[in-house]
Order: C-alpha cells, then structure tokens, then sequence
C-alpha cells in the first residue's frame, strides 16, 4: 500500500484556559487586600485605569475649584499675593502658627556623591509631595535578636563577656528559650564552664523576664522570682508541672504540704505566667478582617444579603483619555498599545463585577441553606458542603472553592468566615437529618460544663447521651472533638472539680 499525503478535515472541542480567563479565576480566590494590590499593580502598568476619587477631587465642588484655581492664577501672574487679612478670611483661620517670610537658602549641588540635589526628597523640598514615603519614617519591626543585643551592650563592660552573651544569644529558639550546650559553648569559644554559666545567670535578667531559660519550669520560676513569689511550695510545685497538667491536685497537696485552696490559688498564678516570653518579638501583625458579604434581618423575617461597599475596588476607565489620545495619535504602535490597554482594561473591570456577582450568589445560597442558624444560633447549624451549593446555583465545586476562600460575611452574629459554614455531617438515628459536626460539638461543651462534680460524664457516657438525642457518633469521635475543644479528659475533671467543691 503506497503511502501519501492527504489533507483532512477534522472538527474537535477543547478547553483552553486564556489569560484573561486565569486571570478571572485568580481575582476569585484572592482576599481584599490581594485584590487591592493586584489592581495598583495594573494602574501603574495601564494608564487608562485609574481609582474612583484617587486624586481627591472627587471630594470639591467643581464651581468652587474652579473659582479658587482661577483666583490662584491671578495672583501668580500679577505676583502681588494677598495680604494676611485676606488669607485669613479666605482660609477661616489665624496666621498665628504661619512662619515669617524668610530668603531661601541655597544649598550646595553634591555631584560626587549623590548626583542631586540634597533637598530634592526632603520634607520642604519642592517635590516632596511626590516624594515623601511613608515607609522612610517606619521603624522596622525590633526582632528578639535585635532587642537582646542592645541589652547585651548595656549589661556587660568586659568584651569576653560580650563574646560569651552573644554566643548564647545566638542559640536562642523564637520562643527565648536557650536551646545551646553550656560545655559546647565553652569549648567553643576556650572559655571555662563557670563563666558562661555567670554569663547566662547575668542574660537571664534581661527583659521579657524569662528568656534565656533552659526550660520551661526554669521559665516559669524566673518569672516568679521577679514578682517575689518563688517560695519553696512554688519551686516544688514548677519541679512537677506533669501534676498540674493531670489536675492531681491530691498528690500536689502531699509534695507541698498545703490546702486544697492554696494549691488551686497557686495554680491560678501559675497559669498566668507567659511560658513563651520571646513571642511578642516573633508574632505576625494581623491583617484587618474586611467582610466580602453583610447579613441583616429584614423587616419581614427574612435576611438581606449585600455586598459589602468597602470590600468592593472601585476601578474606573478613563474614557475621555482614550478617545483623546487615539484620536491625535497617527503612530499604529501606539494606537495597538491603546487598543491593548482598552481591551484590558474592560476585561478586568469584568472580571470584577463577575468576581463580586458570584460571591453575592454563593453567599446568598449560603445564608439560605443555614437559616437555622442565623435565626436559632449553633446549635441548628446543618451540615452542608460544596456539591450542594454547586449543584444548587449550577456552578462547580472549584468555583465555590474558590469563591468562598478567605471570604468573610457580617453578620448579627459575628464576622464570620464563610468556610465556617461547611461542615461535615454526623449521621442520625431516628432517620431524621443528619447533624452538623460543629453543632455536635457545641453539644459536647454544653454537656461537660453542666455536669456535676459527682457526675463527671465520661466519653462513654457522652456518646450515650447523645445517642438518646438521635445523634449516631462513635467514642473516638467524642475524644477526637473533646481534646479539639481543649477539654481535659473525665479524670482530670473529676480532680479538679472535686478539689473546688471542696472549698
């Protein structure tokens, strides 16, 4: 059979995800602030986009801009400027705090070392309004580091104590504590072992009290012993912190030879001490929370859901500009640059309103799914996940993924995450629906706070309970909830429980 070439029709469908399609599903994920940065990203690349009001005179009345701008001129070009008397009734204010007419002061061009002019980004410069940046007066962020070392330099006067504090300060973890070998330290550095043992004892006087701790009990008893109340019974009682994790108040009573009062009372003490002191150097600065969604009881009974204004960039596109611009402008490059500017500049104003339409619409099937709950509280929270708001809107379970992640909603109850809402199902004995994960462990918490200190509740007991309410969970499940909500187990409580009835 002889080989040849042939020229064939064929006729197929594909997906292909464009740009400005990956750009739609990037706007839909991303959070408040991410939105903010990417559209001042693509304002400084495209110049037909611009911020509603970026430029403040949104916030002037145009006749009296007008008359002012005018007036300004006025007396540029005649060059007499107004008397104060004048400024004064024109500004509604005094010239008391208005410094007197002085000579300008020439300053010197410095070519060889900066190529400027001095004064070029200073704060009375001609251009310091385009300048000035805020970030030149913003203290960085004072590390742990940063701040022992400072302490170092203050404490010690002999260089080889120096040497020996920063060595130590160098084997601090983020939470300051010091994680190195005392004979390491000193092989090391060809110090002997007493005086990097001094040297420490000296570092763990610096402020927060209690870094440069070994552990976490030497933490603990450097912070009492600041507030005076490292007595014997305190040290005993920092030596078995196990104790005091199983609330075995009874075998704290024999080692420290007090009552059941004092032993609660010094366990409340210890409770409060900072076990992670370098913390406050290490920790993020929280971002505000800036609700995508706001839920409000309508008069009839039923929700009103918006979105929130704040939460929404207002982006405009400077048509004036465009039709100006290309209509002088004869050079086919730049008029392609335009066009492309145009294009994307309208495909993201889409993306936008498409963005907030489908969070609207994913947040309304939301609210009308758990109606229970903003209406009864936790309690009624039904288990819902993402194929049912999918399939309910006609949208695809990536699609609400993304929509829902890093999204907030205001509501009577609180600023909520709308995560928060998908929960996962606990099945139902009596046939009935299924119950929402979350509200079964509201049910936990509720059932452990109310019992009894003779009538401790043990997981067991916790599941039989809940099975007579129609709810079909296993123990380990129970455990798995009880030690997420932090609760001890049933012997614990039973400890300490006991020990307060018995004040």
């Amino acid at each position: 059979m002889a080989l040849s070439a042939k020229l064939q029709l064929r006729q197929t469908q594909s997906l292909v995800l464009t740009p400005q399609l990956m750009q739609s599903i990037r706007l839909l994920q991303m959070t408040h602030a991410e939105i903010q940065g990417f559209i001042d990203d693509e304002i400084e690349k495209n110049p037909l986009l611009e911020w509603q009001g970026s430029e403040g005179e949104a916030f002037v009345a145009e006749p009296e801009k007008a008359a002012f701008d005018a007036q300004a001129e006025a007396w540029y070009e005649s060059g007499n400027l107004p008397d104060a008397e004048a400024l004064v009734d024109r500004l509604d204010t005094s010239m008391d705090n208005i410094f007197p007419d002085e000579p300008a002061r020439a300053e010197p061009y410095n070519s060889t070392l900066t190529g400027q002019w001095p004064s070029s980004k200073g704060a009375g410069s001609a251009g310091a309004g385009e300048n000035f940046d805020l970030d030149d007066f913003v203290a960085s962020r004072l590390t742990l580091r940063e701040h022992v070392r400072t302490q170092i330099a203050l404490t010690f006067k002999s260089s080889a104590e120096r040497i020996i504090a920063t060595e130590l300060a160098d084997e601090l973890d983020e939470v300051g504590y010091m994680r190195g070998d005392i004979g390491e330290i000193a092989a090391r550095l060809g110090a002997s072992r007493d005086s990097v043992q001094n040297v420490l004892a000296r570092c763990q006087d610096f402020t927060p009290t209690g870094i440069f701790a070994c552990s976490l009990s030497e933490c603990l008893s450097l912070q009492l012993a600041e507030r005076n109340r490292l007595d014997p019974a305190m040290a005993m009682m920092l030596a078995h912190l196990e104790l005091i994790g199983r609330r075995d108040i009874e075998a704290l009573k024999r080692l420290t030879g007090l009552s059941t009062a004092d032993v609660l009372d010094m366990i409340d003490e210890i409770r409060q001490l900072d076990p992670q002191p370098g913390t406050a150097f290490t920790a993020a600065i929280a971002d505000t929370v800036v609700p995508d969604i706001i839920v409000r009881a309508a008069s009839d009974g039923s929700w009103l859901i918006e979105l929130n204004p704040e939460a929404l960039p207002k982006v405009l596109i400077d048509n004036v500009y465009f039709s100006q611009v290309q209509e002088k402008n004869r050079d086919p490059v730049e008029r392609e640059f335009l066009a492309d500017c145009m294009r994307s500049a309208n495909w993201l104003v889409r993306s936008l309103d498409q963005r907030a339409r489908t969070v609207l619409k994913v947040a309304t099937e939301i609210v009308k799914q758990q109606d229970g709950f903003f209406t009864h509280g936790i309690a009624h929270l039904r288990p819902l996940n993402l194929r049912m708001v999918a399939d309910a809107i006609g949208m695809h379970e990536s699609t609400i993924s993304r929509a829902t992640a890093n999204k907030f909603m205001s509501t009577p109850r609180g600023t909520i995450e709308m995560r928060y809402f998908f929960t996962a199902a606990i099945a139902s004995l009596k046939g009935a629906e299924a119950h929402s994960s979350e509200a079964v462990r509201v049910r936990i918490r509720d059932l452990i706070d109310a019992e009894a200190p003779d009538a401790i509740l043990s997981d067991d007991a916790i599941v039989d309970l809940l099975r007579e309410s129609g709810i079909d969970i296993a123990r380990r499940t129970v455990a798995k909830y009880r030690e997420g909500l932090h609760i001890p187990s049933s012997v614990q409580r039973r400890r300490e429980k006991q020990a307060l009835a018995s004040l």
